[in-house]
């Protein structure tokens, strides 16, 4: 029997994420994002999600999260100027601190989801089926978590088969990296769209839709510990913007 946060109803940990994903959208302090995402990793690794794995991948997209700060520092100034070129204040203190803010958000967002990766997309359907949403809505949530995955897939293998032929993109220059990943996106969406075309295929072929209502051999039950996350969840997330605002 599971316990803790890896045994939870994919519903509270929906209104989990929902919560985390809330409050890092509408703090605005440094000091309590960064609680916030503290909060978010020690959730996420309780419910037995791959963290390890996200974090390898930050380490990839590293530089476009400093491009961010740095971004939002040049196009949001306020306060005293950090770098002056030319007479411009190219990096002030009030920009660089909502660019790492913006970090920070975008951090809190991404670590989260990745407890609702802990439940299958089938659990995630009936859930959000016996919450009443239209099965529908609900069916787009799973074919959505389940297409991720294979578009990540098709642009390996695209990447691989461009390397087979003896271009090493980390190799060459920039600008010609960007020309070869222009070329690369036509057969990624062409891949997309077949298998999208399956997919109509056989829902048509199994009669989606077919009639108002459907029955599920899968019936999913809320406990306690459900409850209690859902519960305190909410009340720490609209205490938090209470006091904030």
């Amino acid at each position: 029997m599971k316990t803790g946060l890896k045994g939870l109803d994919p519903r509270s940990k929906l209104v989990l994420v929902l919560c985390l994903s809330t409050l890092g959208v509408f703090i605005q302090d440094i000091g309590i994002l960064t609680a916030v995402l503290c909060a978010s990793i020690v959730l996420s690794a309780a419910s037995g999600s791959r963290l390890f794995v996200l974090i390898k991948k930050f380490r990839r997209i590293l530089w476009l999260f400093v491009a961010i700060a740095v971004i939002q520092s040049v196009f949001a100034p306020s306060g005293r100027a950090l770098v002056n070129l030319g007479g411009i204040k190219l990096i002030t203190a009030g920009g660089l601190y909502k660019g790492v803010a913006m970090v920070l958000r975008m951090s809190i967002v991404m670590v989260s989801a990745t407890i609702m990766a802990t439940s299958n997309s089938r659990e995630i359907v009936q859930g959000l089926v016996q919450w009443k949403v239209p099965y529908e809505i609900a069916f787009m949530v799973s074919v959505a978590i389940r297409f991720l995955p294979l578009l990540t897939d098709e642009i390996k293998n695209v990447v691989t088969a461009v390397q087979l032929r003896g271009i090493e993109l980390d190799r060459i220059p920039a600008r010609q990296r960007l020309k070869v990943y222009s070329y690369l996106i036509m057969p990624v969406v062409s891949g997309a769209v077949i298998k999208s075309r399956e997919l109509a295929t056989t829902m048509e072929t199994r009669a989606f839709r077919a009639y108002p209502k459907r029955t599920s051999y899968m019936v999913l039950t809320m406990n306690r510990n459900d409850y209690a996350v859902i519960t305190t969840s909410l009340v720490i997330s609209i205490l938090t913007l209470y006091i904030t605002h």
